[in-house]
């Protein structure tokens, strides 16, 4: 086992596809990071295996804020001390629907409450009449994938370069930022296969390589594109920036934690 590196940020998303929020400190249980993409909208016109409406239809979805009516609830698991206490330690269980319970800013300014009809209303403006939205709603993260996801701040500049455009790693929608101790970027494709610890308690395994789409492309603060950024992924890294990993260990992490490589 070594030292890769540490921890840069750590974020979720309440809502899929909506705006994330930086974390001083978050849980990371087996269903991935506490309060990650507990919401999402389904939308009628999507694919049955892919159900939901995300800014690939609707950019500015990405300029929707969620945040938490009860950010202290919202932090880790109610029950997560007393569990944490039992030998070899407890499964904590979710917060009930009161203390995760969820608010949106919408671009102009307007506080909604996440199942307040009039914000489908407003996701639905702009979009064709073939578009249904219903409100989800899960303990599970609505991911895409697998429930953890990491990008390195050294992919994030090696492709700024690349493009020639200093990109925002929140543009990635990662939940963990490393900083690792290579210099090059991607990096920590090499860790598919492998095992990391994060802190001193979370283990994660390492599965596969991040697949991107278009929301790689996503100004996270304009919602703006640039289409060269997914083009680049494509040509030069087979369509892959960043990892998806499993959570082996549950606990919690925090900015400046040291990466650990099995």
């Amino acid at each position: 086992m070594k030292i890769i590196g540490k921890v840069d940020s750590l974020w979720r998303y309440p809502v899929k596809s909506m705006r994330g929020e930086e974390l001083k400190q978050a849980f990371v249980g087996f269903a991935g990071v506490y309060g990650d993409r507990l919401f999402a909208f389904k939308d009628a016109a999507a694919p049955s295996g892919f159900p939901y409406l995300t800014a690939r239809e609707k950019q500015n979805m990405l300029l929707y804020r969620p945040y938490f009516q009860n950010p202290d609830k919202a932090a880790k698991p109610p029950n997560l001390t007393e569990a944490e206490e039992i030998t070899p330690g407890i499964t904590p269980i979710f917060g009930d629907s009161a203390e995760l319970a969820l608010n949106v800013e919408t671009p102009s300014g307007e506080v909604l409450a996440v199942d307040d009809p009039t914000l489908i209303n407003k996701l639905l403006t702009g979009l064709k009449d073939k578009h249904a939205l219903t409100l989800l709603r899960s303990d599970r993260a609505f991911t895409d994938c697998r429930p953890v996801s990491l990008l390195s701040l050294q992919t994030t500049r090696q492709l700024s370069e690349e493009v020639e455009t200093i990109l925002d790693k929140r543009s990635f929608r990662a939940n963990i930022y490393m900083d690792l101790e290579a210099v090059e970027g991607f990096g920590e494709h090499e860790f598919v296969g492998k095992t990391l610890q994060i802190g001193s308690k979370v283990v994660l395994s390492v599965l596969e390589r991040d697949p991107r789409c278009k929301m790689i492309t996503l100004d996270p603060d304009t919602a703006e594109a640039n289409p060269k950024v997914l083009r680049i992924v494509a040509r030069d890294h087979n369509g892959m920036a960043g990892i998806y990993s499993a959570v082996l260990v549950e606990g919690s992490i925090k900015p400046g934690d040291e990466i650990k490589l099995f």
